[in-house]
């Protein structure tokens, strides 16, 4: 069971990192249909002349997503008399927070999440619609990316995947004569001349206890995926725990020791990540652990700031990690105004609005009728040096059947001084343990 649902999640990210070094030449196609929201049965009121308000629940740390921007939203209100009101959920709560909800019943129309986590997290088949004789799904170009379990659950305008490692800013690395490092010790020669030259190196966040995870979890896969590429299987399967890999604490005490140092702010347990993309743009800080979409965030406000993304640089040479397919829109099975959320997505997929959205954001399309535009600076030099050459590698996220937001906390606590690399392993070996024993996986 956990081999095949392993596999699963490869084969949905690994489609889309091909779709996007496919793309990269060029997209766009031969339209197998047209745009229903903007043009045709989305065109008029739709509900009756009533106004209907819908619940949109999405994490604060997704405030950039393209779904939520404010003209697109005035726009669909204007077209069907449908207000859609945002649920802004806590980064570090997020999971928890939608867990409750589906519970309870409180269930808001739409939710803005990623298909690898809610599979694991929100319980995908029980809880949310199946969208495959939607008007847009035949429209689709690469389904694997919004699927699970042979059927389209998630809505997007792109096939992009998000890459993380260490986004930086290219201009003070030209102006200081600083390359990519290619490991630890050099990643630590960079950030000392950064410190000297009156710039923060790193900003770290870690008030949003996940973003404390983006380097162990591309430093924990680099690893397996090269020198023990059995250990999610046999982790999975109970037969090794997090804590039979001494590299594992090797990453962990990089990460802290990188803090330790003074190379971050001084407050990273109460600097949040809605702070970052304003660090950058004023020139405080000039790295962060961190994924793409902060470099879209950034471009919106300026986009004459040039950001690019290298590997988390953990050991000699590392990929550049892969997350899985992240920011989709679902529609719960016992959403309150299902029809409303379903033209919601109607609107959204139609070719007009869903072609502006990948024009603004520089997306690969994932609609036939929707053209890709030239790729961002960022886009294409990590298709060039990291997609084309292979050089990437599936974050550990990828393959965890489990909610993460213990593991989260543990990595605050290093923060807070209170857990050693080895406490922090061994304290997730227990709960990971007891979370897969509560999912009845097999072996433990």
């Amino acid at each position: 069971m956990n081999s095949n649902r392993k596999k699963k999640i490869t084969a949905l990210a690994l489609a889309s990192l091909l779709s996007i070094s496919l793309a990269a030449c060029g997209s766009g196609g031969s339209g197998s249909g047209s745009g229903s929201a903007a043009g045709g049965e989305n065109g008029g009121n739709g509900t009756g002349g009533k106004k209907v308000t819908i619940e949109l629940a999405i994490s604060k740390s997704s405030q950039d997503s393209a779904f939520i921007q404010q003209d697109l939203l005035d726009e669909f209100e204007q077209k069907t008399n449908i207000h859609v009101n945002l649920q802004l959920i806590p980064a570090e709560q997020t999971t928890t927070v939608l867990q409750t909800k589906l519970a309870v019943e409180e269930t808001p129309d739409i939710i803005q999440y990623n298909l690898a986590s809610a599979t694991t997290d929100l319980n995908l088949e029980r809880n949310f619609e199946i969208l495959d004789n939607e008007p847009w799904a035949s429209r689709i170009v690469n389904k694997d990316v919004l699927s699970a379990n042979g059927h389209l659950y998630s809505f997007h305008v792109s096939q992009d995947t998000g890459m993380q490692g260490v986004v930086y800013n290219k201009q003070i690395f030209e102006d200081l004569g600083l390359s990519i490092p290619k490991n630890f010790d050099e990643f630590l020669a960079v950030c000392e001349k950064i410190k000297a030259s009156g710039i923060t190196p790193v900003f770290m966040p870690y008030k949003d206890n996940w973003a404390a995870n983006i380097w162990p979890a591309a430093a924990f896969a680099d690893f397996a995926a090269k020198n023990d590429p059995t250990f999610f299987d046999d982790l999975n399967s109970n037969k090794r725990k997090w804590s039979d890999i001494p590299e594992f604490q090797t990453f962990l005490q990089q990460q802290y020791e990188v803090y330790k140092k003074g190379y971050t702010n001084a407050d990273v347990l109460s600097d949040s990540y809605d702070m970052a993309v304003g660090k950058f743009l004023n020139k405080e800080v000039a790295m962060i652990f961190m994924g793409d979409w902060l470099i879209e965030g950034v471009a919106q406000q300026d986009p004459s700031m040039r950001l690019g993304v290298f590997p988390i640089p953990s050991s000699q040479d590392a990929s550049l990690g892969a997350s899985p397919l992240g920011g989709q829109l679902f529609i719960p099975k016992k959403a309150p105004h299902m029809a409303e959320a379903k033209k919601f997505l109607d609107f959204m997929a139609s070719k007009e609005v869903a072609q502006k959205i990948v024009d603004s954001k520089g997306y690969v399309s994932n609609l036939s009728d929707v053209t890709t535009p030239e790729l961002p600076e960022y886009k294409q030099e990590i298709v060039d040096n990291y997609i084309t050459p292979k050089k990437t590698v599936l974050t550990s996220d990828a393959y965890m059947l489990v909610d993460r937001s213990e593991l989260y906390r543990l990595l605050q606590d290093q923060f807070a001084g209170g857990l050693t690399p080895e406490e922090v392993l061994k304290a997730w070996d227990e709960k990971f343990s007891q979370l897969m024993k509560d999912k009845e996986v097999p072996g433990f």
